[in-house]
């Protein structure tokens, strides 16, 4: 498998970084707009290739993506980051030119990749992503929800004082501070109901800090973090690869599913070699239907600022 990662900076390279170290993939194309830095990044990852026992290729290029010829996926990292203080929906305008011209560019080049989407504001990017590339709708995921239920098993791990792999839990929804939908009624230790564990007000309190868990990093950071979105591609990019069909909830183009037409928002999907295999839809409190529903007009919300 050839995957190329657009934007070579700290949420590019740990996708790279991630998907090498897993060894599944034959190639990685680095690709960014600054001189020398993604062929800089590939240099310093191949250096780890003996130490990390890895054998797959990571290379690097500026301004150019011919050498991502015949990609199976592209990893769309690149954009303006968050900054302490700025929402995810602020950065649409400027993001939405970058997310363009990539995709246009590197499509010329690859017929019919898989596109996993990761700048931000993620939705918004994810349902421009539908409406210039052209692909089927199956090939264009929108990584959010990955990585926001695994800061919610870690905040769940947190209150219970339980190894993370006790912890199952989900989150659908918005990928941003207030779209989020931590599914409290369905997470799980060992298959023991969470409320079994914890009270009302510690649940409370988790379902709060994983909504704000892009903000906390991000404010403790200074810029948006890095490791955990990077492994979370990393595990979507293992699953197209080995046709695992794991469930992830991604952002996908929804057309009736969740009662939800035309909008890019995050449920649970199976994916596979086909990338989206299938959308899951699953029954809902009226608690989380109501945020899911709100999740999805601020979400439309947004698209009003979309030049497509």
């Amino acid at each position: 498998m050839k995957v190329t990662v657009i934007g070579a900076g700290a949420v590019g390279a740990s996708c790279a970084e991630y998907i090498a170290m897993k060894n599944f993939c034959s190639e990685i194309v680095l690709v960014d707009i600054q001189e020398g830095l993604a062929e800089g990044k590939a240099m310093d990852l191949m250096q780890t290739a003996s130490l990390n026992h890895f054998d797959t290729i990571i290379s690097g290029c500026t301004n150019s993506y011919e050498p991502t010829k015949d990609s199976d996926v592209i990893i769309i990292a690149s954009g303006v980051p968050r900054k302490p203080g700025m929402t995810r929906e602020e950065l649409v305008g400027i993001n939405a030119t970058i997310v363009k011209d990539v995709i246009s560019s590197a499509l010329q080049y690859s017929k019919n990749p898989i596109l996993i989407v990761v700048s931000n504001p993620l939705d918004t990017m994810t349902f421009l992503a539908h409406k210039v590339s052209g692909l089927p709708n199956n090939r264009i995921i929108g990584m959010g929800g990955a990585l926001d239920s695994a800061r919610f098993k870690y905040r769940l791990a947190e209150s219970l004082k339980a190894p993370i792999s006790d912890i199952d839990g989900m989150v659908i929804g918005a990928h941003s501070d207030t779209g989020m939908v931590p599914l409290i009624s369905k997470a799980t230790r060992n298959g023991v109901p969470v409320s079994h564990f914890l009270t009302n007000e510690q649940q409370e309190y988790v379902i709060k800090e994983t909504k704000v868990g892009g903000a906390t990093l991000t404010k403790l950071l200074g810029t948006s973090a890095w490791y955990a979105p990077g492994a979370a591609v990393a595990s979507i990019v293992h699953a197209i690869a080995c046709d695992l069909k794991k469930i992830y909830p991604c952002s996908t183009l929804l057309e009736g599913e969740y009662n939800t037409f035309n909008v890019c928002v995050g449920v649970p999907v199976i994916i596979g070699k086909n990338g989206i295999e299938s959308i899951v839809d699953i029954p809902l409190t009226e608690d989380e239907k109501t945020a899911f529903d709100n999740a999805v007009l601020a979400v439309k919300d947004i698209y009003k600022d979309l030049k497509v």
